[in-house]
């Protein structure tokens, strides 16, 4: 049983021209974030991790951006989102039911990032009430680190916060932040000064740059997720 779909429309992978737009969809959000916030999440959880760590920082804040229904400039993660659709190639993505268990039907072409943007535009197409928490949904995918199965999905499903990952276990979202940034415990940044620190530690964090490759996605998702609160 079909229970929501995507299809997002892309540029060919061999095309000089980087285009995304949305096809057809059906992303079902009652009671939120639904079937349709789950199947969002989990194209964010299953390509997230192939895109470079630049683009994972970028992505993050463009979702803050389209939650908060901001205007959005393009090109953003080198793709130009447009409404027309003709001579761009189909990826469709579902979420499906098969008898009480639940699945990923996700069919993917060419590169991640148009799978990514898809799901992010989407989610900004929704109704303002049910955004919020569509949107967290998409966090929540964003930080997952295991299979794209049946867990995902129950993590998913909760529309309250499921219990941190490891590197979370603060008392609270803010003191974690705080020392994520660099900040003293006691210090209550404004947001110019967020702003220069997030820059700084995200361009010694990133590989171009001489960091390590490895665990520079995951430092930089940090890094984004602690300037998103600290700029709350």
């Amino acid at each position: 049983m079909l229970l929501a779909e995507l299809e997002v429309r892309h540029s060919r992978a061999v095309a000089p021209t980087r285009r995304v737009a949305l096809g057809p969809h059906w992303l079902p959000t009652e009671p939120a974030p639904g079937y349709g916030g789950i199947l969002l999440g989990g194209i964010v959880a299953a390509h997230l991790e192939d895109v470079p760590p630049d683009l994972r920082a970028e992505l993050l804040m463009l979702m803050d951006d389209l939650e908060a229904g901001k205007r959005v400039s393009q090109p953003r993660l080198r793709h130009r989102f447009q409404t027309d659709i003709v001579g761009l190639e189909r990826s469709h993505h579902a979420l499906v039911g098969e008898g009480p268990e639940l699945r990923f039907a996700l069919e993917g072409h060419g590169r991640p990032v148009p799978q990514l943007l898809g799901a992010v535009y989407a989610a900004s197409k929704l109704h303002k009430d049910v955004r919020p928490v569509v949107f967290a949904a998409l966090r929540k995918g964003a930080r997952w680190e295991g299979a794209i199965d049946r867990d995902l999905i129950a993590h998913l499903s909760d529309p309250t916060e499921a219990p941190p990952p490891a590197w979370r276990r603060f008392p609270t979202d803010e003191r974690w932040a705080l020392q994520v940034m660099g900040f003293g415990p006691d210090l209550r940044p404004d947001p110019d000064e967020v702003q220069r620190r997030f820059r700084s530690l995200l361009r010694a964090a990133h590989p171009d740059h001489g960091a390590e490759s490895e665990g520079a996605g995951q430092r930089i998702v940090e890094l984004t997720e602690a300037r998103r609160i600290l700029m709350a």
